[in-house]
């Protein structure tokens, strides 16, 4: 189904066609791609606004979803009983954010795929509240990025890698 890429800011550049190549493949290798998806890319502030609104926390962050489908097991795909409800939901990307906590060595649109790629997988019920929860996470962004590392030729390891 569809992806929606927006690019609500104006203070990182974004390449959206090989951004949306990488996004497919994700869908792809997570079995999801007849789902709806949007990403939508933002700076500080408004990331920042929308961590205070929903978690609480009035500081800029990388990303924050906004699953369709509330209460899934970790890697449960949804089994929608309807059309309109073949949707995962909404990944907010804190791009300014993301792009100011790259290192000097790495490069801002591998850490975008990959913070996609950790977005993605809240959508898919996935959590880092406990080590247990944290160790399913990781091991599953492990296995994506991997698979993606094949078709792109990359060598991307998951977000969240240090968590614990």
């Amino acid at each position: 189904m569809s992806l929606v890429l927006r690019n609500l800011q104006r203070v990182v550049p974004i390449r959206r066609v090989p951004l949306r190549k990488k996004i497919d493949i994700l869908r792809s290798v997570l079995g999801v791609q007849k789902f709806d998806l949007g990403v939508v890319c933002v700076d500080n502030k408004n990331i920042q606004h929308i961590n205070r609104i929903y978690r609480g926390k009035n500081v800029p962050t990388d990303v924050l979803s906004f699953p369709f489908h509330e209460n899934l097991k970790a890697g449960e795909i949804p089994q929608p009983d309807f059309p309109d409800d073949y949707n995962l939901g909404d990944i907010f990307l804190g791009v300014e954010y993301i792009f100011q906590q790259c290192k000097e060595n790495e490069d801002y649109y591998d850490i975008l795929t990959v913070t996609i790629t950790h977005g993605l997988c809240h959508l898919l019920g996935f959590t880092h509240d406990t080590e247990a929860e944290w160790q399913k996470m990781f091991q599953k962004e492990k296995q994506v990025l991997e698979e993606l590392n094949q078709h792109m030729g990359t060598r991307l390891q998951p977000l969240s890698r240090d968590l614990f």
